[in-house]
């Protein structure tokens, strides 16, 4: 493996030149996240009434389907909205974030998968630790954050950046 899947970009801002982009992330990472949360909750709450529904017309045999309807809407809702041009969840776009790749590679799908799974393991098993990285880091960055490359940062500041960076 070469030794520029580890190392940052360098045309990526740093939060001394450009405060503007790092400015209220942390506050806004939850809020999106509580609205994201309560997007896949109401999906899958939709999804099981029409998979009980469906059992009870095959008699119990789509009672089997159950219990994959969390795993999917979870993994499905990150996948089509992270991997979407957009690079954000629908609360993330609210609250005007974006995530962008940090070492030179695009976001492909494994990498959008193995963001939120890193944050649902870190969210459960060890939030404190996970809140700490974000607190310390100078770009607050989160634990999924470092292990994908990726960098959570306010989209309209950062667009006006990459386009300052094609005009230079």
């Amino acid at each position: 493996m070469s030794d520029t899947v580890f190392q940052s970009r360098a045309d990526l801002p740093d939060p001394a030149s450009h405060p503007e982009l790092f400015a209220g992330v942390l506050g806004r990472r939850a809020m999106a996240y509580v609205i994201d949360l309560a997007l896949m909750v109401a999906f899958m709450a939709m999804l099981f009434v029409v998979g009980l529904v469906f059992s009870v017309m095959t008699l119990g045999l789509g009672a089997v389907a159950l219990p994959l309807i969390i795993p999917v809407v979870v993994a499905g809702y990150y996948a089509l909205t992270l991997g979407s041009t957009m690079r954000a969840t629908v609360g993330m776009w609210m609250f005007d974030l974006v995530l962008t790749p940090t070492r030179g590679r695009p976001l492909d799908g494994f990498k959008i998968l193995i963001h939120p799974l890193v944050f649902w393991l870190t969210a459960w098993i060890a939030w404190p630790v996970s809140l700490a990285f974000a607190l310390f880091t100078p770009r607050r960055e989160m634990v999924q954050d470092l292990v994908t490359g990726t960098l959570m940062v306010r989209r309209s500041p950062m667009t006006r950046h990459w386009q300052r960076l094609r005009s230079a």
